[in-house]
Formats: structure tokens, C-alpha cells, sequence
């Protein structure tokens, strides 16, 4: 097997090179609900690889299933809200699943060689789900996250073309504790796809574009800049016109520290020419520290129509997000955490009460274990409470908990 290229990744992908061999260390269905698979597309070498005609080829991926259970109680609450009996619950009171976590299953085809100076690589990562809400429905759904190849040299940095996760969310979803494991176990989700983490309850889903995007190289002891121009996306009763997306990230990290801002903004138009445009502008910082056994997490997002699950999908309103964490390394193997997050909106719109059903907020607290079996195989138990709130005053309420495994190949 041969190592992956760091410099052929861009920096969400070295993060998660660097967490994946340290194993202690969706939106709804119809919005493509899925959580992530960035420690899949850089899990380790391949379980297979391949060289000829200046050609390395590297095969791997990852499977995950976790038994989660659900408590749902409390008011009716109505839009994007996890602990409602709609979406936590699955429509019931209760609710078991054996299903992936916060990542999917999958295969990941990476490629790469160099030609005239030029560092070629790219990736091809396919996914599918664990879970179905039927026993006799094929598992057929397939679910193409990445296709894209790079471009890039030592001194000039390196672009990517195609399809890949966003800039924007990366380092609050790759540090999150709940990455190996479930977070929140909306049972709508992860029958047909995955739990959601803290999507919708700590940060926005940073979603999977059509992207040409750049890369610096480290610069001034330990800076890096990511940025790009991104496929636009529709949501809702609002759709993108001639305008790309922009996304651009600047951090800085050492051995034990790392931080960082970014921003995205996109130009949303009223369907049918309706009315009603608005500019999606948001930014993002965070910090992650990590001494000895112990780590800790924070994150937040703020702007307008940054979404709770998804870009603009709540519309013109104004959002704001945050994650805060500790960990705590019991043994070598064995990692103790808990964290908190947070998702609201902060108007109470007229779209609001008549699209998002007066929608006000997604909170998660969240308590976990996780054990490295092997290098390649981490197990976790997690416990945690969902509450979702409204601008009537309502509150609903998830109980839910999940054990189960991951293992990267």
C-alpha cells in the first residue's frame, strides 16, 4: 500500500487523514439528508492498491452500523425539528433503528500520479445506506458524494474540479466528537440514509458541490487559505440563477492548536420570478486544542439564510449555529467526551410562520465513549437529549441512545 499524498488533499481532507489513524483521538431525505463520509475520503491507504504506467491506485472505504433507540415527547413542533415525533421519532413515541451513524457505508476509489511537474490526483467516493424502513425493498439507492480530480504542485498550491463536500463547516463537522458515531438519532434520516451528528443542532451541513476550489500551501508558519466558486443550489421556493456560490476559509495551526474563519454567500431568487430574493451571507470561526489526553471544541455560525439543515432553507432569516466540546482520553484506547450545540433561527418571519411552521430552534447535548478496538475499528456508545422549540412556545423532546461500530478498510 502507499500513503496518501498529503499535499494532493485539501485541508477538511489532511484534517481527517490525521483524525482517521488516530481512531481515540440531513437534512430530510428530500434535501439529500446525509451526513458525512470526509473521514472516508481519507480514512487511510486502501485496503487494495494498484500501480502502473506512473498510475497509483488506492481502494478502501468504510462501514458503519449502530443500534439507536428513541424517546420522543412533548409538544407538536413542525419544521426542521429533530426532537419532533415526525422526524426524531420516525411518527411514533418510540423508535429503534439499525442503521449507519453520522457516516455512511462506502467505497472510496482515490487515484493519483505526476506528469510534468504536476501533482495529479482525485477521488471517486461511492455510498449507500444500512437502513430502510422495509424488509423486502432493494437497498438500491446509491449516493455519489465525491467525483473530482486535482491539480496542483508544492510551491503553487493545488485546485480541485468536481463534485466534493464544502469549505464552509468542514472543521466544526471533522472535529466533531460524533463523526464515529451517531450524535443525534433522527430516525427519519437514518432509515434510508444516516443519523445527523449535530447537522441541524450545532452547524449547517456543509453540503456536496459541483466545485472549483484552491488550496494554498502552508504559508507563514502554519496558515492556510481554501477558497472557491461552488455550483448554487435550489432549496424551497427559492432558486439560483447566473451567480455561482463563493466559499473561503483562512486558518492557522500548529501540533496542539488550530483556527480558523470562513464565509459563504449565495443569491437566492423567488421561484417563477415570485419575489422575495435574498443573499445567503454567512461566517464561521472556530478554534480546536488538543494537550495530552484532553481536547476541546468551539464553533460558531452566523448569517443570513445560513439554513438549520441546509443552504437557505429556511429562507430570509436570520441563523446562528454553535458546538462546543471536551474530550478526554481515559486510556490509550478509550476516549470519554460531551458536547452541546446549538441551531436557531433568530427572526420570526412571516416565511417563518408560514414556511417553517414558526420553527425556532434544534438543541443537542450529547455524551460518548469510544473504544479503538484496532487501528481500523472504533466502538461507541452514545447518550444524549434533542429539543426543538418554536416561536408559539412549543417544545418537543428526544431521549435517544446508540452503540454500535465503524471500521475503515
Amino acid at each position: 500500500m502507499y500513503p496518501i499524498s498529503k499535499r494532493s488533499l485539501d485541508p477538511c481532507q489532511r484534517e481527517a487523514v490525521s483524525r482517521s489513524r488516530n481512531r481515540a483521538s440531513l437534512p430530510f431525505v428530500a434535501l439529500g439528508c446525509a451526513a458525512l463520509g470526509l473521514a472516508l475520503s481519507a480514512s487511510t491507504a486502501g485496503a487494495v492498491s494498484l500501480q502502473g504506467d506512473n498510475w497509483e491506485l488506492d481502494v478502501g472505504g468504510i462501514v458503519s452500523a449502530f443500534y439507536t433507540a428513541t424517546n420522543c415527547s412533548g409538544d407538536t413542533v413542525g419544521g426542521p425539528a429533530l426532537a419532533s415525533r415526525a422526524l426524531g421519532c420516525s411518527g411514533e413515541s418510540h423508535k429503534t433503528t439499525i442503521g449507519n451513524g453520522l457516516l455512511p457505508s462506502g467505497v472510496i476509489t482515490k487515484f493519483k500520479t505526476t506528469q510534468e511537474g504536476i501533482d495529479i490526483g482525485g477521488t471517486v467516493g461511492i455510498m449507500v445506506n444500512a437502513a430502510a424502513s422495509s424488509g423486502l425493498d432493494s437497498n438500491s439507492s446509491v449516493d455519489v458524494r465525491q467525483a473530482f480530480f486535482t491539480l496542483g504542485t508544492a510551491d503553487m498550491g493545488t485546485v480541485k474540479i468536481g463534485r466534493d463536500y464544502g469549505i464552509f463547516g468542514a472543521n466544526a463537522i471533522l472535529t466533531d466528537m460524533t463523526l464515529l458515531g451517531a450524535g443525534v438519532p433522527t430516525q427519519a434520516t437514518q432509515r434510508g440514509r444516516v443519523t445527523l451528528g449535530h447537522i441541524g443542532a450545532g452547524y449547517t451541513y456543509l453540503d456536496n458541490y459541483g466545485q472549483i476550489s484552491y488550496a494554498s500551501p502552508t504559508f507563514g508558519g502554519g496558515f492556510g487559505f481554501t477558497g472557491g466558486v461552488f455550483s448554487p443550489v435550489d432549496v424551497g421556493a427559492f432558486v439560483s440563477k447566473s451567480y455561482p456560490q463563493m466559499q473561503a476559509q483562512l486558518s492557522y495551526s500548529n501540533d496542539m492548536f488550530k483556527a480558523w474563519i470562513g464565509a459563504k454567500t449565495q443569491k437566492f431568487y423567488g421561484a417563477n420570478d415570485s419575489g422575495g430574493n435574498f443573499n445567503e451571507a454567512a461566517g464561521e470561526a472556530g478554534v480546536s486544542w488538543n494537550a495530552g489526553p484532553f481536547g476541546v471544541l468551539a464553533n460558531v455560525q452566523a448569517g443570513k439564510g445560513i439554513g438549520i439543515l441546509s443552504d437557505g432553507d429556511q429562507g430570509d432569516v436570520k441563523g446562528l449555529n454553535y458546538l462546543v466540546q471536551g474530550t478526554y482520553k481515559l486510556t490509550e484506547k478509550l476516549k470519554f467526551g460531551l458536547n452541546y450545540g446549538l441551531s436557531k433561527n433568530r427572526d420570526n418571519s412571516v416565511y417563518t410562520a408560514v414556511y417553517n411552521s414558526s420553527f425556532k430552534s434544534n438543541s443537542n447535548l450529547t455524551g460518548g465513549l469510544y473504544y479503538s478496538l484496532t487501528k481500523s475499528v472504533t466502538l461507541a456508545g452514545e447518550l444524549g437529549q434533542t429539543r426543538s422549540k418554536d416561536f408559539l412556545g412549543n417544545e418537543a423532546k428526544q431521549f435517544g441512545g446508540s452503540i454500535g461500530g465503524i471500521i475503515f478498510f
